[in-house]
């Protein structure tokens, strides 16, 4: 493998790793952990430019077959790792949830505002995994934490109108659009949680 190619793609995915974890820093507020798909793509993108960059072991065969592999999956990866950033380059809000085993998650959501409310649109599994049919959580918009009760919302006429809210608020997601990532409305098993205050 040409040195030059190993080490211009085992930078770059070393950058892109490490943006990941940066580009949080973006948003007021504390630092929101990437987790789930975000975390691994940030990991992945590191391991294959350790990979890459550093002279493991030489040049024997099996290091070379790994460079090749790592390689090969970069641009997976990279996809995948660029997401993530791009998804944090626009208003991003956490719903801190409490999970199955008790600890808390910070769900990081794209938000719209509708008659004043904030809204969020997630997949109904997701939704009723972390009990948010109807229930009290911590909100983390610009820095700072607020209570609101969340109301599921499953009629097909306002999730359509949230999505298409927040399709024309966040690029990445019109992008995303192009790219055959996100369709035109949102899919049937779309919901919209409205958040409002806590009394």
């Amino acid at each position: 493998m040409p040195n030059s190619l190993r080490y211009t793609v085992g930078w770059l995915m070393l950058l892109v790793g490490v943006a990941v974890f940066l580009i949080r820093l973006n948003h007021p507020g504390p630092y929101a952990m990437p987790h789930q798909g975000n975390l691994l793509a940030a990991i992945l993108s590191l391991a294959i430019g350790i990979i890459l960059v550093l002279p493991l072991l030489g040049d024997n065969l099996a290091t070379n077959l790994g460079r090749w592999l790592a390689l090969a999956a970069s641009p997976i990866v990279v996809f995948f790792a660029l997401y993530a950033i791009f998804a944090e380059l626009e208003e991003t809000v956490s719903l801190r949830v409490n999970s199955t085993n008790g600890e808390s998650i910070d769900l990081r959501l794209w938000v719209v505002d509708i008659d004043g409310a904030p809204w969020v649109t997630m997949d109904r599994p997701k939704a009723e995994r972390h009990g948010l049919h109807s229930a009290k959580v911590e909100l983390l918009r610009n820095g700072e934490f607020s209570c609101v009760l969340t109301t599921l919302i499953d009629d097909p006429n306002l999730v359509n109108n949230a999505h298409e809210l927040r399709t024309k608020k966040y690029a990445v997601q019109r992008f995303a659009m192009v790219l055959g990532m996100f369709q035109e409305t949102a899919g049937s098993g779309t919901v919209a949680l409205k958040l409002d205050p806590c009394d």
